[in-house]
């Protein structure tokens, strides 16, 4: 007889996959936006440094 007290806790593994893809595409999307704005903020910082 299984005893009820330890129940199978191996997770919901399809929607840890669900989550992890959502959150890379998230990532992707946020990326695409504002990594062009970066790469202009870090231009212009390191032309100052040069130029100082």
């Amino acid at each position: 007889m299984k005893n009820k007290l330890f129940h199978d806790e191996t997770g919901d593994v399809p929607g840890w996959v669900l989550i992890t893809l959502m959150t890379a595409g998230l990532v992707v999307v946020m990326w695409s936006f504002a990594g062009p704005a970066l790469q202009g903020v870090f231009q212009q910082a390191m032309n100052r440094v040069v130029s100082f």
